[in-house]
């Protein structure tokens, strides 16, 4: 299969530029114009997705499975995502949410509806307030907030409570994963403290290591952070060539205390799957860790427990794991 190669928006051009200067990660890669104009797909899962914003939950995108009534009580379980860039284009990556809504989970994107169908308008990229000494750019701030990730855990609590709510007693309030790509995998990072929280996925991402990168308030977080972890947590990453490759790679190193899994998938690049159909080989490994760690499923665990394991035996990936077998 061809790997998509989508294009970088303005914001996210400028950040590559920036982050290869400093050996920082760039930001997310957004739809070419056909793949922007072509419709939601509804994911390879049992239950069909779609995507929406709610006025509920202002300045988030929700992917739900279309029939709430079709799901069972207590079924739902949550992933909330920060984009890359820590985008307010809450469809950046919409293939990948989709199709994790597809498998029972309500996923939640940082931002609104900037591009694909249901457009509302166009993300504004940030621009750099101030330079360091060095002449880099400082953000004192991006288009999200990590802020926004334990607001979402929130409104599902809220909802699940809510009898007037169609999400009444559709979640499990124990099956909460936080996860983001780029930028938005540190804002993950940033919330891993979070006792509702059960599991984290960090995609094409890691802490900058000490003395390297750009300032940029929101990813302005020092290894020590890592210690937060209290949850088993999967670092997906896109070989060598992902620009995160070396800050991930030293945050898998760093870990000891918690289970860990450190899958490469080779050759992907920073830009890893998530436009191919229903966002390719990283998306498929995702639901197979959220199944397992979020609902016990023995099946699923498969795909990363034991020598044999699917990760394993797969020459696209190469994993590693502390305290998973």
């Amino acid at each position: 299969m061809t790997r998509i190669r989508p294009t970088l928006p303005l914001a996210a051009a400028l950040l590559l530029a920036w982050a290869l200067a400093a050996h920082a990660q760039p930001a997310a890669p957004a739809a070419s114009a056909p793949q922007a104009e072509a419709g939601d797909p509804p994911g390879s899962g049992p239950f069909p997705a779609l995507k929406e914003e709610t006025a509920s939950l202002p300045d988030h995108v929700v992917y739900r499975p279309a029939r709430l009534d079709g799901v069972k009580p207590g079924q739902l379980g949550l992933y909330v995502f920060g984009n890359g860039a820590c985008s307010d284009d809450g469809a950046m990556v919409r293939l990948h949410l989709l199709e994790i809504a597809s498998h029972g989970y309500v996923a939640v994107a940082l931002g609104r509806i900037h591009s694909g169908p249901g457009a509302t308008a166009p993300a504004q990229p940030a621009a750099p307030r101030q330079v360091d000494a060095q002449g880099r750019p400082i953000f004192t701030s991006l288009p999200t907030s990590y802020t926004g990730m334990p607001a979402a855990i929130d409104w599902a609590a809220a909802q699940n409570a809510d009898p007037k709510s169609p999400y009444f007693g559709k979640f499990d309030d124990r099956a909460v994963a936080v996860s983001g790509y780029s930028c938005g995998g540190i804002q993950a990072l940033r919330v891993a403290g979070d006792p509702r929280v059960r599991t984290v996925v960090v995609m094409n991402s890691g802490l900058f290591r000490p003395g390297t990168g750009f300032k940029i308030v929101e990813m302005d977080v020092p290894k020590s952070h890592l210690d937060e972890l209290h949850t088993p947590t999967l670092y997906i990453l896109g070989g060598t060539s992902d620009i995160a490759y070396d800050n991930g790679m030293d945050d898998f190193a760093r870990i000891n205390h918690v289970p860990v899994a450190m899958a490469n998938l080779l050759g992907a690049g920073h830009g890893g799957t998530y436009w191919e159909p229903n966002g390719g080989k990283a998306a498929a490994a995702v639901v197979a860790w959220l199944d397992w760690q979020l609902r016990g499923d023995r099946q699923a665990a498969r795909a990363f427990v034991g020598p044999q394991c699917g990760l394993c035996t797969d020459p696209a990936w190469e994993l590693r794991k502390k305290k998973i077998d």
